[in-house]
C-alpha cells in the first residue's frame, strides 16, 4: 500500500499483529537462549545471589526505560520504533546514528540464537556436529557441520519472516507458551531431584569479585539481557490494536523474562553441591540437568531452549527488518531495503539481515560474548537517545506529562551508566579487545551508508522526511 505527497512515496505496512503475538515478541525475543546457555557462566561469575540480584535489578531498570517506549509509540505508532522516536527529538542525523547502534543490536541477537542452536547440538551430539575440523578461534575448534545447522536455521527463519507476520506470529506465540510451560516443569522437578538442598546455592556470590562486582557484571548486560521489549514499537504500524496497549505489553513481557532468567539459575545452581564439577566446560545448565534428570529432563530443556533460540530468531528478524525498511523508506539507506514482497514483508532487509548473520557461525562459541557486549553497547545507545526524546518531547506544553518527563530523566541516567559500565577501560564490565573491533567495523559500514546516502537526505525537505518517517501529512 502507498501514499503520496509532494514528490515521494510512502510505502506503507499491513496492519496484522495482534496483541498475543505483540507479548510473545517482547518474552519471547528477551529470553531467546540466554536463559538456558548462560546460567552457568552467571554462577561463575556472580555467585547465585549476585546473578539472581542482578537479574532483577537489571528487568527493574529496563521497566523504568520501557515507560518513554510506550508513551512515544502512543505518538508515534509508526515502523522503526526508535528511528522515529529519534528524529523527532533531534533531527535526522542523530536518527541515524541511533538506528544505526540498535539495527547493531537487533541483528547480533539473530546471529547468536543461530550461534546457540548449534550449541545444543554440540553438547546432545557431539559426533554429529564435530566432524569437519576447520580451525581454533579463541581456544574454541569450528567444525563445518555446526556452521552448517547454525546457517540452516538463519535461513529458515528468515523464510518465515518474509512469509509474513501471521505464520510468524502464531508460530511466536505457541513457541512462548511452550517455552513457558518447559520452564515451570523443570523448575517444580529439581526440588525432587539430583543432591537439591538450598545450601548448594552457595556461593551466594563471587568471593573474588565480591558483592558489588557480582552483581554489576550481571547488571551490565541487562540491555542485551531484555532487549526484545522495544520490539514492539517496530512493528507499531502493523499493531490491530490501540497503540495505548504498548505499554502494559512491554511490562508484562519484562516481567515473565525475568521470573525465567531467575528460575533457570536456581535450576542450575541449587540441584548439586558444586555445578562446575560436572564435566560442564561445554554447557553447565546442560551438564547438570543431564546428570539430575537424565535422558527425559535433557529433552525438556532440548526443548526448551529450541523454543527460546527459535521466538529470538522470529523476534529480531522482524524487528531488524522493520528498522531497515523505516530507513530505506526515509532514504537513510538505499531504497532496496524498503522493497515489499508478495507477502507484503520487506524481503531486502530480511535477507541482508542473514547474510550478515551468516558469518557469525563460522567465528565459534568464544564470540558469542564478544557479540553479546557489542549488542548490549547498540542497544544502550538506543535506550539514551529514546529516553532524551520522552524528556524533550514530554516537557512541552502542548504534549506535557510529569510522568514521562521523570521516567525520562531516569532512562537517561540509566542508559549512560549501562554505556560507562561497557565503554570505560576500567569497568569489571568492559568490552573486550575483538567487541571493540566488531563494533568498530559496524561504525565504519555505517558511514559507507550514510555517505552513499547523504544527498538524498538532504535533497528531502522536512515536510517530505515528516511524511515518510511520522506518516505526517501536512
Amino acid at each position: 500500500m502507498e501514499n503520496k505527497i509532494s514528490n515521494v512515496e510512502r510505502t506503507k505496512l499491513d496492519s496484522t499483529m495482534s496483541k498475543r503475538f505483540i507479548w510473545a515478541i517482547a518474552y519471547g525475543s528477551s529470553i531467546g537462549w540466554g536463559a538456558f546457555i548462560l546460567p552457568g557462566d552467571w554462577l561463575l561469575s556472580s555467585g547465585t545471589l549476585g546473578s539472581t540480584l542482578g537479574i532483577i535489578i537489571g528487568g527493574l531498570l529496563m521497566l523504568i526505560i520501557a515507560v518513554a517506549y510506550g508513551g512515544l509509540t502512543t505518538q508515534f505508532p509508526v515502523s522503526g520504533g526508535e528511528f522515529a522516536f529519534s528524529y523527532v527529538g533531534y533531527g535526522k542525523y542523530v536518527s541515524f546514528i541511533a538506528s544505526w547502534f540498535l539495527a547493531l543490536g537487533y541483528i547480533c541477537v539473530v546471529a547468536l540464537n543461530a550461534s546457540a542452536f548449534s550449541l545444543l547440538f554440540k553438547f546432545v551430539l557431539p559426533d554429529f556436529l564435530e566432524v569437519g575440523y576447520l580451525y581454533s578461534i579463541a581456544g574454541w575448534d569450528v567444525y563445518i557441520m555446526e556452521v552448517i545447522l547454525s546457517s540452516l536455521v538463519l535461513i529458515i527463519f528468515a523464510f518465515i519472516s518474509i512469509r509474513g507476520s501471521g505464520l510468524s506470529g502464531n508460530l511466536q506465540f505457541l513457541f512462548c507458551l511452550f517455552m513457558a510451560i518447559v520452564v515451570t516443569i523443570l523448575f517444580a522437578w529439581s526440588f525432587f531431584t539430583g543432591e537439591f538442598t538450598l545450601s548448594n546455592a552457595e556461593p551466594l556470590f563471587n568471593n573474588e569479585n565480591g558483592i558489588w562486582t557480582s552483581i554489576i557484571l550481571i547488571v551490565a548486560v541487562a540491555p542485551w539481557m531484555y532487549v526484545g521489549f522495544d520490539n514492539i514499537p517496530q512493528a507499531a504500524e502493523e499493531f490491530k490494536f490501540s497503540p495505548d496497549k504498548t505499554f502494559k505489553l512491554i511490562v508484562w513481557g519484562i516481567i515473565a523474562a525475568m521470573i525465567t532468567y531467575v528460575l533457570m539459575i536456581l535450576v542450575t545452581s541449587w540441584v548439586y553441591p558444586d555445578e562446575q564439577l560436572i564435566d560442564g566446560a561445554l554447557w553447565v545448565t546442560g551438564s547438570v540437568v543431564q546428570s539430575s534428570m537424565g535422558a527425559l529432563g535433557m529433552t525438556i530443556l532440548a526443548l526448551a531452549i529450541s523454543f527460546g533460540v527459535f521466538t529470538g530468531l522470529n523476534g529480531f528478524y522482524m524487528s531488524s527488518s522493520r528498522l531497515l525498511f523505516a530507513l530505506g523508506r526515509a532514504k537513510f539507506i538505499p531504497s532496496v531495503f524498503m522493497k515489499l514482497g508478495k507477502h507484503k514483508t520487506p524481503y531486502v532487509s530480511v535477507l541482508f539481515i542473514m547474510a550478515v548473520c551468516l558469518l557469525a557461525p563460522w567465528l565459534g562459541r568464544t564470540a558469542l560474548s564478544w557479540i553479546v557486549d557489542m549488542s548490549s553497547t547498540g542497544v544502550s545507545v538506543a535506550f539514551l537517545i529514546t529516553s532524551l526524546v520522552a524528556v524533550k518531547f514530554f516537557k512541552q506544553k502542548a504534549n506535557y506529562n510529569l510522568i514521562y518527563v521523570v521516567f525520562g530523566v531516569l532512562g537517561v541516567l540509566i542508559s549512560i551508566t549501562f554505556l560507562v559500565l561497557l565503554l570505560y577501560p576500567g569497568s569489571p564490565a568492559a568490552l573486550s579487545t575483538p567487541s571493540y573491533i566488531a563494533l568498530g567495523a559496524w561504525v565504519l559500514l555505517g558511514a559507507i551508508f550514510f555517505l552513499t546516502q547523504y544527498k538524498k537526505i538532504n535533497a528531502l525537505t522536512k515536510e517530505e522526511l515528516d511524511y515518510l518517517i511520522l506518516n505526517k501529512e501536512k
